[in-house]
């Protein structure tokens, strides 16, 4: 955490290089973590094999070809726990490591257009199952709100008059929880962040299925 809160005061290559082992520090810890993570996860959902944590770990260094922040560095460490890794088509669990801005989420961000319509038609089929499972008690405890990234009219194929036609609107169903600083730094996070994740167990087998089906269909 302290590494992190520098580098957002000096995110520039010299004071990176400079600190290079301070990074590497971190990034081990931050591996570990993951790998234990992966490893718990699997006990309670198969569909997540053990894997390299390299392959979940989103790298530090930003993308800046096209955009208009040059800084050359996230602030963050972040790790995608699914079948497939970081680059996963499946839904799937993620960590979020930032001072201030830390989460623990899920779901699936951003899915191909198939996998999309694939899941809104899970939804339209079996809209009683996902509604129990995103307005449980517990669920809603952890995760009270959807990512809101929605269309503004109803997607092509569904009429705009359906029932649940908010729910089909969505473009990601994905989920997070915040996590104070002194939630990070706890010897209890471990055991906290894999309660969270215990919670969207359901709803991520209720996504993968939709993909599972659309894969069959291909």
């Amino acid at each position: 955490m302290q590494f992190l809160k520098d580098l957002a005061l000096n995110n520039n290559r010299e004071w990176f290089n400079d600190n290079r082992r301070r990074y590497e520090e971190s990034r081990n810890k931050i591996l570990f973590i993951t790998e234990l993570i992966i490893h718990e996860i699997h006990k309670f959902d198969p569909d997540v094999p053990i894997m390299n944590p390299k392959d979940c770990m989103f790298r530090i260094f930003r993308d800046i070809r096209f955009s208009k922040d040059k800084r050359p560095y996230k602030t963050n460490f972040g790790a995608f726990i699914a079948k497939g890794g970081r680059k996963s088509k499946y839904a799937g669990y993620y960590i979020h490591i930032e001072p201030g801005m830390s989460f623990a989420g899920g779901g699936i961000y951003m899915p191909p257009a198939d996998s999309l319509k694939a899941i809104r038609m899970q939804i339209d089929q079996h809209p009683h199952e996902f509604v129990q499972i995103i307005s449980d008690d517990q669920f809603q405890s952890w995760f009270a709100e959807m990512f809101d990234h929605k269309l503004k009219t109803a997607p092509k194929g569904f009429p705009k008059d359906h029932k649940y036609i908010e729910w089909l609107k969505y473009k990601s169903y994905a989920f997070s929880t915040p996590l104070k600083d002194n939630v990070v730094t706890d010897e209890k996070f471990l055991g906290y962040t894999l309660d969270a994740f215990r919670q969207l167990y359901k709803i991520n087998s209720f996504l993968n299925q939709a993909v599972k089906n659309n894969e069959g269909n291909i």
